[in-house]
Parts: structure tokens; sequence; C-alpha cells
């Protein structure tokens, strides 16, 4: 058995999917939001007994490995390795070397090495011990330390770089992984010139959703003017990308699909501190696009939204604690108006002045005030009303218009209509103002909102929308008669005279199906068993699957009379969609031959329409 099919037999393509998105049994199939695209009603189908899914909305499909592949942006050799490791597969020396080939599994190897040398440099070397007496004032307990595989690493040039080039990695791998940086004189030969990024620093692994390390935060244990900042990170590498990544996922997804929520905290510290006191479903994006200081460019958003995408595979509901500072603010308000503009729930946490100023300092003085107020977090309107009211004399034209302003701004992002207009009635009550007058106001605002075209950059890396052409009338009835055809075969197949016509010339997606079931039924060989087998095609979906689920789809209830029916009512309008489109391309030929004066092929023409007639 290959590895290929080895890993299809241990991965079951429901668990795989249902580990990204939220899957409801339909009938044979499982059904749920498609993550490729935003849909309000399920149209993404999964298929246990085919292992096989597909979304009807966007048309993408496969097996696990193309799930894979495109939910993690992943190449085959990537998804390969990746689901091999998986499924526990010791992958052949074939696939294993096209595998490791690949330049993101040689920085996952990297990183995997860096991080022993930064945990196991904290734990046994005696120069690590002020690090080790850092983190214990911290309150960090051993086992809390262990499982975060928190390291350090002294205030040397190129520790780091030495003992991974030891280990076999290349230089160039050690600058592409972002661990080294190289200098401008710098010389491959000799490898001087190069030194490590994070010095003197105690290191947290940053981990995908999968627990691998794509990445670290550093953060200084001694503060100089040549520190280079209190925290650095990993930059975007092949194997890190900010958006991609949300710090303690791997470790708080479990918690939060059990839960149905997510504490989002700012720092790691917080995370950390969570969930040494049991509180498992806390995350943060420190390190990453929503926190860092942005402005509100096109690519900084859709990172974001991304971010929000991630979260959204596992919960809709949202409880957020930020620094009460105005930068911690200011980045809070922006991640709430991209998370209620995705249809999340979101909630504010506040920590009682003298409690704490954030989670961590929280914990360490009464852990219970934190669980409190994660308990009872407001409402995230109530707390923009709560602060858009503060220190504004509402009988004031101008403090009103801007309260009205300010709430609208939020009141927008709201993206269900019964929601939305609630907050608009809650809003006019307290202002005294009648609705229709907000509701004008709100048109402005979202007009005024149109970020103006400054200046266009132009990246051929930018991907192109696909346009799908529709599918021509012929078309949709060959395709509809071989989802009945397939989904009742055992019913159908001894019906005389379905089918008809000729398609073997014609470049129809379904056309090379039609005409393999046509040649097997004329000739009364019904076994059509290896058909599937047949249109198998590796990092391909296979037609049969989409049909055979296009047909649970939209057939469930249908009865076994009503298919065979149904059937021979589409093979006589096939038929006659099919007559029609043979005599429109003959009149087209026709009218070229005699533009032409070809008198024969015109003669030969004329034959072939007449037989059609």
């Amino acid at each position: 058995m290959s590895d290929i099919n080895l890993i299809k037999n241990k991965i079951d393509v429901v668990d795989l999917i249902g580990e990204y998105i939220q899957l409801k049994p339909a009938g044979v199939n499982h059904k749920g939001l498609c993550p490729f695209h935003h849909e309000k009603s399920p149209s993404f189908m999964v298929n246990r007994e085919r292992q096989s899914w597909h979304c009807f909305g966007c048309a993408k499909g496969g097996d696990i490995f193309s799930f894979v592949q495109e939910i993690e942006g992943m190449e085959f050799r990537e998804a390969l390795k990746y689901l091999a490791d998986k499924a526990g597969v010791q992958l052949t020396n074939t696939f294993k070397n096209e595998a490791e080939s690949s330049l993101k599994n040689r920085l996952k190897n990297i990183n995997y090495d860096a991080s022993h040398f930064f945990y196991n440099f904290l734990l046994k070397m005696e120069s690590a011990k002020d690090a080790r007496d850092y983190l214990q004032k911290r309150g960090l307990t051993q086992d809390t330390i262990d499982n975060w595989q928190i390291g350090f690493v002294l205030e040397q040039w190129d520790l780091l770089t030495q003992y991974l080039l030891k280990k076999g990695h290349s230089i160039d791998d050690l600058v592409a992984s972002g661990l080294t940086i190289k200098r401008d004189n710098a010389n491959i030969a000799t490898k001087q010139g190069f030194y490590d990024r994070f010095r003197g620093r105690i290191m947290f692994p940053i981990w995908d959703v999968h627990d691998t390390v794509v990445g670290f935060t550093g953060r200084v244990l001694i503060e100089t003017d040549k520190s280079g900042g209190k925290y650095v990170n990993t930059p975007q590498t092949a194997l890190f990308d900010k958006s991609s990544v949300i710090f303690a996922l791997n470790k708080a997804k479990k918690s939060i699909k059990e839960k149905d929520f997510v504490v989002v905290v700012e720092g790691q510290m917080d995370v950390i501190a969570c969930h040494q006191v049991d509180m498992t479903n806390v995350v943060a994006f420190s390190g990453t696009a929503v926190t860092a200081e942005l402005d509100l460019h096109k690519s900084d958003a859709e990172q974001q939204k991304k971010q929000i995408g991630l979260l959204k595979r596992y919960t809709n509901n949202m409880s957020m604690a930020f620094d009460v500072d105005e930068a911690g603010e200011k980045a809070a308000r922006r991640t709430i108006s991209l998370a209620m503009s995705a249809g999340m729930n979101v909630k504010i946490i506040q920590i009682p002045e003298g409690a704490g100023k954030d989670p961590d300092e929280c914990i360490k003085k009464n852990k219970e005030v934190w669980f409190e107020v994660v308990k009872n977090a407001s409402e995230v309107m109530n707390w923009y009303f709560s602060r858009a009211f503060i220190n504004k004399d509402i009988n004031n034209p101008k403090d009103k218009q801007h309260i009205a302003s300010e709430l609208l701004d939020k009141i927008q992002h709201i993206p269900f209509a019964v929601e939305r207009d609630y907050w608009l009635k809650e809003l006019g009550h307290s202002l005294g103002v009648d609705i229709s007058v907000l509701r004008d106001d709100l048109v402005r605002i979202k007009s005024e909102e149109k970020i103006p075209v400054e200046k266009k950059n132009f990246d051929k890396n930018i991907e192109t929308k696909t346009i799908n052409l529709p599918e021509s009338r012929l078309n949709e009835l060959v395709k509809t008669f071989l989802v009945l055809f397939l989904r009742f075969y055992d019913f159908i197949k001894d019906t005389p005279n379905l089918f008809s016509i000729d398609l073997s010339l014609s470049t129809g997606k379904y056309n090379e199906l039609y005409e393999m079931l046509k040649s097997r039924y004329n000739k009364g060989n019904k076994d059509i068993s290896n058909f599937r087998d047949y249109f198998s095609h590796e990092n391909q979906e296979n037609i049969i699957d989409v049909l055979l689920m296009q047909g649970e789809k939209d057939f469930f209830g249908f009865k076994e009379n009503e298919a065979k029916n149904e059937v021979k009512i589409l093979s006589k309008r096939i038929y006659e969609e099919w007559l029609k489109e043979e005599k429109n391309r003959i009149q087209n030929e026709l009218s070229l031959a005699e533009s032409k004066g070809d008198t024969d092929k015109v003669d030969e023409l004329m034959k072939r329409f007449q037989s059609l007639s």
C-alpha cells in the first residue's frame, strides 16, 4: 500500500475537517459553513464513506490532502509530511526526501532544534540562573515552564547560530528562519558575519495550531540602551506568517470549543498566567498584526480579518481584556470592529481599579477576581455606550452629535439587521433623537468611511479572482442526468433508450463520463464499479464523488420511481437541447463554408443538417 493510501486509511476526513469547522450530520454526509468563502447557509459537504469533501458554493473540493493544502496554504509535499506525522506513518524514502526538501519543513526542523536549545539552556546552565530567578518571581511553576517550553539564551553574538550549524543546518536556512541575521559583509564560505537575532533574552516559542514551532518571542532579561527593545519577535518568514498565528491557540482550541467562547488577552505572560490557574480557553494576538501599531491600510485589515477567521473556526463568542492605556484601547477597538463585522459576539473584560493592570497581575493578587470579571464581562455595545457618554452633556448639541457619531460608527459594524435596529433605538432613546435621523446619519458615516485611494501598488503576487462562467443548458441537463443516474443506478440501469446523443467530440465537463456510461450501457454491461477509480487522480477532485454528493444533497427524499421518471424526462430534454445546439453549430459552419465558396463542404453540411431534421 502506498504512503498516500496508508495515510488516508488512518485519518478520517470528517474528523480532520471537524478540527477546523463545526460539522453536523446531514443524511449520509456531514455539512457546515465553508471555511474558504463567506456564506450564511452551509453548502460545504463531507462524505465519510468516500473520504471526500466539496463546497457547492465555491466549487472547491477533494480529499484530506487537498483540504490541508487549501486551508493551511501548504504545498502537497508539506501537507504530505504534516498528515504523515499526524497519522504516525513513516514515509518511504522517495516521499520522505521530497517532503523534507521543502523549505518550510527545513525551517520547522530548525525551530524545533532552537526551542530545545533555549529550553535546555534555561534548565541546565548555571549562566541562566538569573533567568530562572526572574521566572520564579513572575510566579511561573516548573510545570508551566515545561509545558510552554520557555527558554533562555545568553548575551552572545552567535551562540545559537554556531549550535544550529553543528546540527547540520545550512547558514542560508538559518537566515531564512529569522533566527540568524546576515551582515552586509558576511562570508558564506567561512560563516563569518552572521549573528543571532535573540541574545540575552527569555524565549517563548510560538506554535501554530498544529503544535509546530513557527517562531519565537524573546523578552530581554536586563534592558539596556543596546537591547533593541523589550520584546523581539521572529520576522515574517516562509514559515511564520503573523496573520496566521494566534499565541496559545494550539493549547486553547479544545477548551474554546468545549466552553464555546475565547478569552483574548494582550500579552503572552497573561496567557500563561491564565492557563496556570486552569483557565485554558485564553489566547493572545501579541507579536502579531492585531496588536501592532497599525494604520488602516488594506493589507493590515486583511491580516486582522484572517486572525479573527482563525478564532471563528472554534467559536463565535469572544471576551477581550486589554491594557487600559490609550494605545491598548485603540488596538482593541480596531479588533472589536473587525470581530463584530465577522458576526462574532464580543464582550469586554474590565479589571477593577486596584486589582491589577493586566490579567497576569490580577491573578497574582487574587485569581478569584479575574475569574469573576471574565464571568461578568460586559456586552461590547453596553461598553461602547458607557464610554461614549463619559464627560458628555446630552443637552449640548455638539456633545450629542459626538456621541451619536461615535456610536453609529460601532453600530454599522453589526452585520445582523435586527440587532442593529435594536441599538439604533437604544441610541435614539438615550439621546432623545428620532431614529429616522440616526438612520440618515448612519448612511453618511458609511459613505465617509470609504478609504481614499492614495497610491496604487500593483503586486504581481496578488491573487486574481477566477471568473466561473455559467454552464450551458446542455451541460446543466447532462449534469443533472448523471447525478440521478449515479445515485439511483440500481433502479435505473435497466431502463431502455436513456443515452441517445454523441458527446465524444464535445469539451463539456461531464462528457467523458457520459460517453463511458453510454458505452457500457449500450453494450449491456451494467458494471460501473471501477468508474470511480478511473476518475481518481492525485491532487484532483473525483468527479464521481462530486456528482454523488450532489445527488445526496439535491435528491435526498426522492423515491426510486420518481428518479426513473425524471431521468427519462431529462434524457428527452438532453436530446432536444443537443439537437438545437448541433443545428446551430452546422448552420454557423455552413455560413463560413458559403463565404469561402467551398461547395463540397456546403454539400456535406447540408446532408448532415437534413439528417438531423
